[in-house]
């Protein structure tokens, strides 16, 4: 499958930066991205006061590769980089191996707080 990792960095970011980025995600990104053409799944991971992501799974190399040059050509005025100041330091394609779903079963959710 064919991934992509969108990372801003969260160093030197204004306090209170993950409660405003984890109320995007729950209020506006995830119904976004919700049943989006060409994409399999995103999930978005953060680890306070060091980095926020998206990481991102398409079903062919075509819907990431549009995702991508889209994605870019805004990148430093997307709703993440406004939130926390900066660009993003990282946009990677990469390749998902595998995905298991556990015995508890897959949720998706637009918050798990």
């Amino acid at each position: 499958m064919h991934g992509l990792t969108v990372r801003w960095s969260l160093l030197g970011a204004p306090a209170g930066v993950e409660d405003e980025l984890a109320a995007y995600v729950e209020g506006t990104s995830h119904a976004r991205f919700t049943g989006l053409e060409g994409l399999r799944f995103k999930t978005w991971r953060m680890r306070r006061g060091e980095w926020f992501e998206g990481c991102y799974v398409f079903a062919s190399a075509e819907a990431r590769h549009a995702f991508q040059t889209e994605f870019t050509a805004g990148a430093a005025e997307s709703p993440g980089s406004r939130i926390v100041g900066a660009a993003p330091v990282l946009v990677e394609p990469c390749e998902v191996v595998a995905v298991a779903e556990g015995a508890e079963g897959f949720l998706a959710a637009p918050s798990y707080a």
